[in-house]
């Protein structure tokens, strides 16, 4: 079955070009999930005034991976202690956090993070919030490290 999550883990770019590699992953999308600014643009969310955070959508299927995978993949490339950056993108914008639109995964994604946050002394920084809204990035953030795989990213892509 078809299931749907926003993750954010610092810039866009590399979320979504390590999660795109998963095995079930079947699509992504980057954006602004959770923004105060309906339809915001990269030049708004960059001043951090928008409070919406780069996300990654990603649909998946559930009969090949499941959240508790998705989730702990990704805390092996990112610090989900870290507040407000990864790497050298620093801003609320860059925030770490996992949203959802099926109340049944809050209390999955919470229990994730409480076993997960046995492996680090610092707690984790990693926001679980409802998803109130997402809106598309600008097309040359899609898929962006595919089209300039020379590009910066925080994420280790080769």
């Amino acid at each position: 079955m078809e299931k749907e999550i926003w993750i954010a883990g610092g810039c866009f770019w590399g979320v979504q070009w390590f999660l795109r590699r998963c095995e079930g992953v079947i699509e992504t999308k980057v954006g602004y999930a959770n923004s105060d600014v309906k339809m915001p643009s990269y030049e708004q969310v960059k001043t951090s005034q928008t409070n919406a955070v780069e996300t990654t959508y990603v649909k998946y299927d559930d009969t090949v991976t499941d959240l508790k995978t998705l989730i702990t993949k990704l805390f092996t490339v990112i610090d989900p202690t870290a507040k407000d950056y990864q790497g050298e993108d620093i801003g609320s914008q860059y925030r770490n956090g996992i949203y959802y639109v099926n109340d049944d995964d809050k209390k999955v994604i919470k229990e994730i993070l409480l076993e997960l946050s046995k492996n680090y002394t610092k707690p984790l920084a990693t926001e679980v919030l409802y998803l109130k809204n997402f809106y598309l990035a600008e097309e040359y953030h899609q898929d962006y490290l595919e089209k300039n795989p020379n590009g910066y990213c925080h994420i280790k892509t080769k």
